[in-house]
């Protein structure tokens, strides 16, 4: 398991899917992987081997309205909960309260004071 503090994941938030495919495969190799989202749509894994590494998903729809193509980096935490209370003491601003991704872990994206939003989570156990 990731230790609490270190970066866990990172996954890129893309308007033109394909493009973007289509260049991280030309220019660094990456391999797709295809994983049903839910509600809706397909979340793709860049893998190497059988070792997913990041992943990328193309953002439409009201959800996303106004928002970039950007990467998104995801901190690992101890209690995401725990957390995101103490962040919010400090003066960050909550963008996504708290939610369960099953499978994944328990995550949250704020905005800390300085602007840049982060994502913090607290991934399943894997052993």
């Amino acid at each position: 398991m990731t230790p609490h503090g270190h970066f866990h994941w990172n996954e890129l938030m893309t308007r033109n899917l394909e493009k973007t495919k289509a260049f991280y495969h030309d220019a660094l190799g990456w391999e797709f992987q295809a994983v049903p989202m839910v509600p809706s749509g397909t979340y793709w894994l860049v893998v190497d081997g059988e070792t997913p590494v990041c992943g990328l998903f193309e953002v439409e729809g009201a959800e996303y309205e106004g928002q970039p193509d950007s990467w998104m980096g995801y901190i690992a935490v101890d209690d995401v909960d725990a957390r995101v209370a103490k962040a919010r003491e400090g003066g960050a601003v909550v963008v996504t309260e708290p939610f369960d991704v099953p499978e994944v872990g328990r995550m949250a994206v704020l905005q800390p004071p300085g602007g840049a939003n982060i994502a913090w989570m607290t991934p399943v156990a894997t052993d």
